[in-house]
């Protein structure tokens, strides 16, 4: 089957061999008066099948100087071809796309005729970075049409890893107390230790704060600054000097990396009525869970971020190994303006 290359396309100028590459194969769009037009990455792949020969200035072109055109005229051309292909041989219909994704990806067995994709797909190398604030907004998009987001990506040597990215809208079934006397604590080198039994009682009744130790209750400097805000906790030195909530703040700003990114985190999540512990020995900033620590496992692991994070995927592919390691869901909180929830998870075409 002839086409010839045209700038960034390939044309089958003949009606029946066109219309039977779109209506049997999917591949490419009509033309009007007859014949078919084929994105770079659908007619390399169908020269590479053998399905296809294309004439460039009426010379048959092989693969190899296909390939290369293609790249010279898209950017990252190999990436995108190397997903659209991989896609394709398992069974799925697949279009190139514009814009901000690359490809679309329709179900088994389907026609573009008949059906809705059910991806957007974006391709990347494993040496790229991810702007987690593109991410939001990719997501959002796709979220919007009904749709999910993969991203496939691919490594040094050419093997795939795809990702699905999704938001998540967290919620517990704890709902903290409010109107309690406010518990005196005791700020000794970076934490703050409550003596009081009554107020160790109230405290873990209203929420799971801190960490019980013989007859202390020791809380981080991020629960304090959060009950602090509510009005449940007051907090003086070891002389008696009352300590301020700005105080605190400005102390755990001064000694602890991403304090306030850390602090905001955990009061959105607070406020989802969600139990909040340190994430350390999972090497993330918290775990989480819906309801009593004492009856259930924490269901997340949430890493607090900025807004305008960049990560490698490497980091990515870490973060959910962990995840699938021990068998909780591992979020990126973005936290600006707003606070949101994104999750990668492995996915398997």
């Amino acid at each position: 089957m002839p086409g010839v290359l045209e700038d960034d396309a390939v044309i089958i100028e003949d009606q029946k061999e066109g219309s039977q590459l779109y209506n049997k194969g999917n591949f490419g769009y009509p033309m009007k008066g007859g014949g078919s037009e084929l994105d770079l990455v659908e007619a390399t792949f169908l020269l590479e099948c053998e399905r296809i020969e294309i004439l460039k200035d009426g010379r048959v072109m092989s693969f190899k100087e296909m390939f290369e055109y293609s790249s010279s005229v898209h950017e990252d051309f190999d990436i995108v071809y190397l997903v659209y292909r991989d896609i394709r041989q398992r069974g799925f219909v697949v279009k190139p796309e514009s814009g901000k994704f690359d490809l679309s990806v329709f179900p088994r067995g389907s026609t573009m005729s008949d059906s809705r994709p059910l991806y957007l797909v974006r391709a990347v190398s494993e040496r790229t970075a991810l702007d987690l604030s593109s991410s939001s907004e990719e997501v959002s998009q796709t979220e919007k049409k009904g749709k999910r987001l993969l991203y496939g990506v691919v490594d040094e040597e050419g093997d795939l890893t795809y990702y699905d990215m999704s938001s998540k809208n967290l919620r517990g079934r704890t709902i903290s107390s409010e109107g309690h006397k406010p518990v005196k604590g005791h700020f000794i080198s970076d934490r703050v230790f409550v003596f009081d039994k009554d107020g160790i009682d109230s405290l873990r009744n209203s929420g799971y704060y801190g960490k019980v130790m013989g007859s202390v209750l020791q809380l981080s400097l991020i629960e304090s600054c959060y009950l602090m805000s509510r009005g449940e906790l007051d907090v003086v030195f070891s002389s008696g000097e009352s300590v301020s909530e700005k105080d605190l703040i400005s102390i755990g700003v001064d000694t602890q990396e991403e304090f306030s990114i850390r602090l905001n985190a955990f009061r959105d999540l607070k406020e989802r009525g969600l139990i909040v512990k340190t994430g350390f020995k999972y090497g993330t900033h918290f775990r989480v869970y819906e309801g009593s620590p004492d009856e259930s496992h924490a269901r997340y692991l949430v890493h607090a971020v900025p807004e305008s994070k960049v990560v490698m995927w490497p980091e990515i592919s870490r973060t959910v190994r962990l995840s699938g390691g021990v068998k909780k869901e591992i979020l990126f909180c973005r936290v600006g303006k707003t606070v949101e929830y994104l999750e990668f998870k492995w996915f398997r075409p």
